[in-house]
C-alpha cells in the first residue's frame, strides 16, 4: 500500500506566523463566530457547517453548526486540502474520492459524503483556515452559492480582527486604570506630609496664639485629609475589583486552558497528560502573548512522539527576580526523543518532517514556530534527551514586573 501524502502550503512557515500573530485562544471563540456557521450551513443547504484554523498539528474548529467538534488531527482534516492555495475545494461524494473513503467521518455514526472548503486568507494573503459545509448525501453547490460562502468566510476574518482591536482597547482600558492608581500613589506622598505638618501646627497654633493662622491650617489639614482618604479609596476600590485583562493570564488558568484544549490529543492515543504546577504564587498575572501556540505546539508534539500508554509532563512555574520575572516552562515525554539530526535542523533553522509513533503526519514546521516565537519574545529553548526517557523542551520568557 502506497504512503499517504498529506498537503503542505509552499509558503506553510509564513501561514503559521501568520496564524500566530492573531494570537487567539481557540477554546473562546465558539459564540463569536456561531451565527456565520449558521448563516453557511443555510446558504449551502447542508446539515453541518465549521468554522476552522490550522495551525501545525491540529485543525481547531472554532466553532460550528450541526456537528459539535473541538479539533481534529490534521491528516485527519479535509480541510487541510483547502489551504494549499486554490479558491475553492469541493468533493461532491467522498466515497468516490480515495484520499476520504477509508476515513472514519464517511462511516456510521456520521456518514458523511459531501464537502466544500472556502479559505479564510489572512491579511497577508496566507489561507490560515476554511469555512467548510459538508452533508450526508452527494451534491455540487452553485457557483452563486460558492460566492455567498466565500463573502461569509470575508466575515470571518474581519471579525477576528475585530476581536483584536476590542483586546487592544480592553488592555488600553488597563493601563487608564493603572495611570489612575500611579496618580493615586503619587499624591499620598505629598499629602501624608501637608497633613503631617499642619499637625504640628495644629498642635502649637495655641500655644502661639495664632486663631487665625489655626483656623486656616485646621481647613488645610480637613482639606488634605479628605484627600488622602479619597486616594485611599482609589486604591482600595482598584485593589478589589481587580482582574485579569484579557492579555494576561495566571499559571492556574493556565493549567486548564491547556488541559482543556490538549487533553482530548492525549487520551484519543491512550496517553497520560500531566500538567503540574511548581510551588509559588500561581496567580500571578502575566502576558499570555504567543504563549499557547508557544506550548501548544510543544505539547502536540510531545503527543506524537510518545507511544501510548507513555506520559507527556508539563511543568509551569514562575520564577520572581529583582528586575523582571520567568515563565519557566517544562515540556517531557516518555518517547524515543529526539534524534541528533533533528537538533542540528533545528539550530540551522530548517524543518525536518518525521512521523509520530502511531503515524502521526510530521508537517515540519511546528518547533521551527516555536522557536521563533521564543526568539521574538526574548527568551530561550533548551532541547534535550533525558536518560533513559524522551525529548525534554525547557522554554523560559522573561517579562517585566508590574509597576503597580
Amino acid at each position: 500500500m502506497l504512503k499517504e501524502a498529506f498537503p503542505v502550503p509552499k509558503n506553510e512557515m509564513q501561514r503559521l506566523l501568520n496564524l500566530s500573530e492573531l494570537d487567539l485562544d481557540y477554546s473562546e471563540l465558539f459564540d463569536e463566530f456561531k451565527d456565520l456557521a449558521m448563516l453557511a450551513a443555510k446558504v449551502a443547504g447542508t446539515d453541518i457547517s465549521l468554522i476552522n484554523l490550522i495551525d501545525s498539528y491540529t485543525t481547531w474548529t472554532i466553532s460550528g453548526h450541526g456537528l459539535e467538534v473541538k479539533q481534529t488531527p490534521r491528516e485527519e482534516s479535509m480541510c487541510q486540502y483547502t489551504i494549499m492555495g486554490q479558491p475553492q475545494f469541493e468533493v461532491s461524494d467522498l466515497l468516490l474520492d480515495q484520499r476520504f473513503a477509508h476515513k472514519d467521518f464517511t462511516r456510521a455514526p456520521l456518514s458523511l459524503r459531501y464537502y466544500l472548503g472556502v479559505p479564510i486568507t489572512g491579511s497577508e494573503g496566507h489561507q490560515i483556515g476554511s469555512l467548510c459545509v459538508v452533508d450526508t448525501a452527494p451534491k455540487n453547490l452553485s457557483p452563486e452559492k460558492i460566492e455567498m460562502l466565500k463573502i461569509i468566510a470575508d466575515q470571518v476574518i474581519n471579525r477576528i480582527h475585530t476581536y483584536q482591536a476590542i483586546r487592544e482597547l480592553e488592555g488600553q482600558v488597563k493601563n487608564a486604570n493603572e495611570t489612575k492608581s500611579k496618580v493615586a500613589h503619587d499624591i499620598r506622598g505629598p499629602l501624608a506630609g501637608i497633613i503631617g505638618l499642619s499637625n504640628i501646627i495644629v498642635q502649637q497654633g495655641n500655644g502661639n496664639n495664632l486663631s487665625e493662622v489655626l483656623e486656616f491650617i485646621q481647613l488645610i489639614h480637613k482639606s488634605s485629609k479628605s484627600l488622602l482618604e479619597l486616594a485611599d479609596e482609589i486604591l482600595t476600590e482598584e485593589q478589589q475589583s481587580k482582574k485579569l485583562a484579557e492579555n494576561e493570564v495566571n499559571l492556574s488558568l493556565f493549567k486548564y486552558k491547556l488541559e482543556d484544549l490538549y487533553g482530548g490529543q492525549a487520551k484519543n492515543k491512550g496517553i497520560a497528560l500531566k500538567i503540574q504546577l511548581k510551588e509559588g504564587n500561581n496567580l500571578l498575572p502575566f502576558p499570555k502573548n504567543k504563549l499557547l501556540q508557544i506550548t501548544g505546539n510543544l505539547i502536540s508534539n510531545a503527543i506524537k512522539f510518545t507511544p501510548e500508554s507513555g506520559t507527556v509532563k508539563v511543568d509551569l512555574s514562575l520564577i520572581e527576580q529583582e528586575q523582571q520575572h520567568l515563565l519557566d516552562l517544562m515540556i517531557s515525554d516518555s518517547g524515543a526523543g529526539i534524534s541528533q539530526e533533528a537538533l542540528k535542523h533545528l539550530e540551522e533553522g530548517s524543518n525536518l518532517s518525521t512521523n509520530g509513533t502511531s503515524g502521526e503526519k510530521g508537517y515540519g514546521f511546528g518547533l521551527e514556530l516555536v522557536k521563533h516565537l521564543v526568539q521574538g519574545l526574548g527568551g530561550t529553548m533548551e532541547i534535550y534527551n533525558q536518560t533513559g526517557s524522551g525529548a525534554c523542551f525547557n522554554v523560559k520568557i522573561p517579562f517585566q514586573k508590574s509597576s503597580v
